[in-house]
């Protein structure tokens, strides 16, 4: 409890002399973050917040690298990209928190399920704030611990203020505790300003998790005796409360009890001290020397996605004609057989089959501990396949619709977008988006919104349009350690039919496919809009046509579309998407910028109208680009 503490005086005195921007202050709660620490084995994760020193220092991080992440530096967690306590070591077994503070609780389920799913006997523990626990990611997070009984501690710092705000603005209950009996979870209060009894009652608990797996909600009565973070200060904390808790700060009272009990004397004390200064003036003094980092704009490109050499795999010659539908399930269930601790996790995937019944029979092949039916909760799931990633295992959520991403948008373009850059950690996940209209379900069943992710850096886009790509890209999607959104368009899933290898084969990402050549204009498109272009060239076969289907939108394959617009002279762009902000826009920009001289006439783009998706037959036929295709194809014909 010393070491953090006296790292955290000299912190706030270099903030004070502008060498670091910001600091959070864990002083008084340092018994918290070295309890829980001491009481887990070191191969045990722990994820803590941005009051957590103790957890580092007594994982043994070495202090010099603290500065240098603190600072910056290059030698820092992460090379100058993020700051304070947002980073995770998988040497060290912990992983920071973001932002966002409820993420890491579902990351937490996920770690604690590959324990359980390996056998390990291993419990995870993930803190975070009173604050924290009003988050929809808190709540869903304890569900799908309780349902699945992972052997998750979720500790909770109740430090009294969420920032400015009191806790009885916060909550309407009398302990944070009392909310793991809404979900069936044991659940304790500990004095958090008491190092013994934080220590023997956490050691007991882990023990006996790791024989009886189980989540367990325990809420630490402590204090925050300084600002949220330091700029902030304290001055809507009444003065006499802070004065009462300095009487009970962990360190001071911990050291007077050792004294009494004579284990230590003031000379040891002091020889402590002595020491711990020195070590934590020799680490500032290095990294003080260390250059800061020095921009690198390859190298910080080349860290958005983990290095991943494609493996082609070339398909058998025993062919079958399929379904779209049918190909995305021989590609999971090949995939499942491939890598034997794949997970699937989605609502109804497991005995029902998937609502679209993907699933369905997977079941009785791969058994409920890989075939896995989730509550209803899109972020939870999400971050829970984050935590399988950290500890090895891919995974493949199922949105049930695309639409149903936005309920966990955020750990999807934070997390799992953002965690390779930062600290170096991949998101081995598959995300499946059945996605699109054409089939009357209205406004919340037929978007595709792949716009929304292809704006996101550290997420690859697969749109494939074809059953035989759909198999060959979704199994190399989950080949690919980084993660991948993989849209499927519904209408399409039980209307196009192919001859598709019976055997596993794999396709590159970021490859368009030409799938008709022709001299009069270039033609770009994806999903349903493939097919729609297809059926008009069809009715007027006097149009000599490019006709590129780009498969995947990020990588996106803009070379094979520079090529063809220098051929043709002339591009139309299809989406099914609406216009503003669509992946045509991007791709008109390009063109643009990079084969205006080869042009004969203005990129034309092609949408849906700006309006959210209708549900009646006459009206999505409106809103749907099929009809104002030929017309625009033909108007950019005769220019």
């Amino acid at each position: 409890m010393l070491k953090p503490r006296m790292i955290e005086e000299k912190m706030l005195l270099l903030l004070r002399q502008g060498k670091i921007s910001k600091w959070f202050s864990g002083i008084g709660q340092e018994a918290i973050s070295v309890g829980v620490t001491m009481a887990l084995n070191d191969d045990e994760y722990i994820l803590p917040m941005h009051r957590n020193l103790g957890v580092f220092t007594t994982r043994g991080i070495p202090i010099k690298r603290l500065f240098a992440q603190w600072q910056g530096k290059a030698s820092g967690f992460t090379k100058g990209r993020d700051r304070s306590f947002h980073f995770g070591t998988q040497d060290y077994k912990i992983v920071g928190m973001i932002s966002h503070l409820g993420p890491q609780l579902g990351v937490a389920d996920g770690i604690a399920l590959a324990a359980k799913l390996k056998n390990k006997n291993q419990v995870t523990a993930v803190f975070t704030g009173d604050g924290g626990t009003s988050e929809g990611d808190f709540h869903e997070a304890l569900n799908v611990a309780s349902v699945w009984q992972l052997p998750v501690l979720f500790c909770v710092e109740n430090n009294g203020y969420g920032l400015s705000t009191p806790t009885s603005e916060q909550y309407n209950c009398k302990n944070i505790a009392d909310k793991g009996l809404g979900y069936g979870m044991e659940s304790h209060i500990i004095d958090g300003n008491n190092i013994l009894d934080v220590y023997t009652r956490i050691s007991a608990l882990i023990k006996d998790i790791r024989v009886n797996p189980r989540p367990v909600l325990i809420e630490f009565k402590t204090f925050r005796v300084r600002g949220h973070e330091e700029a902030s200060g304290t001055k809507y904390v009444p003065q006499e409360l802070i004065n009462a808790w300095i009487k009970k700060d962990p360190l001071t009272n911990f050291e007077n009890f050792l004294l009494k009990e004579q284990v230590l004397s003031e000379s040891i004390m002091a020889s402590m001290k002595e020491r711990i200064a020195e070590e934590i003036n020799q680490h500032i003094e290095i990294i003080n020397k260390e250059e800061y980092v020095v921009p690198n704009k390859t190298k910080e490109l080349q860290d958005v996605f983990k290095n991943y050499k494609y493996q082609e795999i070339i398909s058998g010659n025993n062919l079958k004609e399929i379904r779209l539908v049918d190909a995305i399930s021989d590609g999971l269930k090949e995939s499942m057989e491939k890598h034997e601790d794949l997970v699937i996790m989605g609502q109804d995937v497991a005995e029902y089959g998937g609502v679209f019944k993907i699933t369905e029979g997977f079941i009785e092949k791969f058994g409920k501990e890989r075939v896995r039916n989730t509550p209803i909760c899109e972020s939870a799931i999400v971050e829970t396949a984050m935590g399988l990633s950290i500890a090895g295992i891919k995974s493949v959520v199922e949105m049930q619709f695309a639409d149903f991403v936005s309920s966990g948008f955020n750990p999807v373009v934070n997390y799992l977008a953002k965690t390779h850059y930062r600290w170096g950690q991949n998101a081995d996940v598959v995300v499946r988006m059945p996605c699109g209209g054409g089939i009357g379900a209205g406004p919340f069943h037929s978007q595709t919104n792949e716009a929304w992710f292809t704006k996101t850096p550290g997420l690859k886009v697969v749109y494939p349009a074809f059953p035989y790509d759909a198999k060959g890209l979704l199994i190399t999607s989950i080949n690919d350690p980084n993660p991948v959104l993989f849209f499927e368009h519904k209408g399409l899933y039980r209307r196009i039919r192919q001859d598709v290898p019976t055997s596993y084969y794999t396709l590159p990402l970021g490859k368009a496919s030409i799938i008709r050549s022709g001299e009069a204009v270039t033609i770009v498109s994806y999903g349903a809009g493939v097919h729609w272009a297809m059926d008009t060239l069809n009715e007027h076969s006097e149009i000599s046509a490019d006709l590129i289907d780009l498969r995947t939108l990020q990588p996106l394959d803009i070379q094979t579309i520079y090529n063809s617009v220098k051929k043709t002279g002339k591009l139309i762009i299809l989406q099914e998407d609406s216009m503003f902000g669509g992946i045509a826009s991007d791709i008109s920009a390009l063109v643009a910028e990079h084969c205006f001289e080869f042009l004969d006439a203005p990129i034309k783009r092609v949408a849906s109208l700006e309006t959210p998706i209708p549900f009646s037959k006459q009206l999505e036929d409106q809103y749907l680009p099929v009809e104002r295709f030929l017309l625009s194809l033909k108007e950019l014909l005769a220019y």
